[in-house]
């Protein structure tokens, strides 16, 4: 059962001004949990950064400036939470062991912990380098949480479809596709996307759910799991014309991941989805997961279908 309406658990945010944690931030005031962002420094008045603090104060959010390496003040701030959500960049998930002593040391108040670790599942990532280490890190933080007897939910969600979509998942694209498309593989392995707000949104309804302790909720939402050939098509239609297919083969991305450094991580990752179906390749093991979109039935969130019509 979910649980119903009441107290509204303390969350701490590690990580709330980046990619997805504005989201979760966002999210989480939204839901009326009493929440705070610890935020690394003051940001320069007149910034984007400055602005989007002021939302966070504007939405109640506390904010609470510091660093994770900064442990006593760090144990203060996890004292002060029922749930500790990490989304700390993709260069510092190693760092997440600073958060684990944290709440450690903080006592067992902690009654749930969401590590950064959204994508591709990182039990089931069949990853290549150079993006291979960050998703060891990434499991080794799994099973630290585990063997520390942590409560935890670790979220898989797959693709950002605010990262991938607006390049129709074009490695290193600035912007959409004029007239040719790069597909890797045969273009028919089908990859998950998940709006940035619906992730930040089945994130904190799980905080609190006892369905989602120490599982994985995976976030699959049936309408956005498509391959690269029906995402161009798609698009083709959406825009009316035609778009030349470049198929690389997996040498090929194998050798564009050598010449091309800068280049390297996006295209590893996007090996393990459309060459290697890391996104749909295994059943979810009740035991061990769920699915967000079975659970919570009544969140509406975004196709990747109406995600498009905005980049129109």
């Amino acid at each position: 059962m979910e649980p119903s309406g009441g107290h509204k658990s303390r969350i701490l945010i590690i990580g709330g001004t980046g990619h997805l944690g504005k989201f979760i931030v966002a999210a989480s005031a939204r839901a009326g949990h009493p929440t705070t962002a610890l935020v690394r420094a003051a940001a320069p008045p007149a910034s984007g950064r400055a602005r989007l603090l002021q939302s966070f104060s504007d939405a109640g959010v506390t904010i609470l400036q510091g660093d994770i390496g900064d442990h006593d003040l760090l144990v203060k701030a996890v004292k002060a939470a029922d749930v500790v959500i990490s989304v700390v960049g993709y260069d510092h998930v190693g760092e997440q062991s600073k958060i684990i002593d944290a709440i450690k040391e903080a006592g067992g108040n902690v009654k749930r912990f969401i590590p950064s670790d959204f994508g591709n599942d990182a039990d089931h990532a069949h990853i290549v380098e150079p993006a291979k280490a960050t998703f060891d890190v990434e499991a080794q933080i799994r099973r630290t949480v585990e063997a520390e007897g942590i409560p935890y939910t670790f979220v898989s969600c797959n693709f950002f479809a605010g990262y991938y979509l607006p390049t129709l998942v074009q490695p290193g694209a600035s912007g959409l596709p004029t007239d040719k498309v790069v597909i890797l593989g045969d273009g028919n392995t089908k990859a998950i996307f998940v709006n940035e707000e619906d992730i930040a949104t089945f994130t904190i309804k799980a905080v609190d759910d006892p369905r989602t302790l120490n599982k994985v909720l995976h976030i699959r939402p049936p309408e956005n799991a498509l391959s690269m050939n029906d995402l161009v098509s798609l698009w083709e239609n959406k825009v009316g014309k035609t778009f030349e297919r470049v198929y690389l083969t997996e040498e090929e991305v194998f050798k564009q991941i050598r010449e091309c450094p800068p280049l390297g991580i996006d295209l590893a990752i996007l090996h393990s989805a459309y060459i290697n179906g890391d996104h749909i390749n295994f059943e979810i093991e009740p035991l061990v997961g769920v699915e967000a979109t079975e659970i919570y039935p009544d969140i509406k969130y975004s196709t990747v279908d109406e995600y498009l019509n905005r980049l129109l």
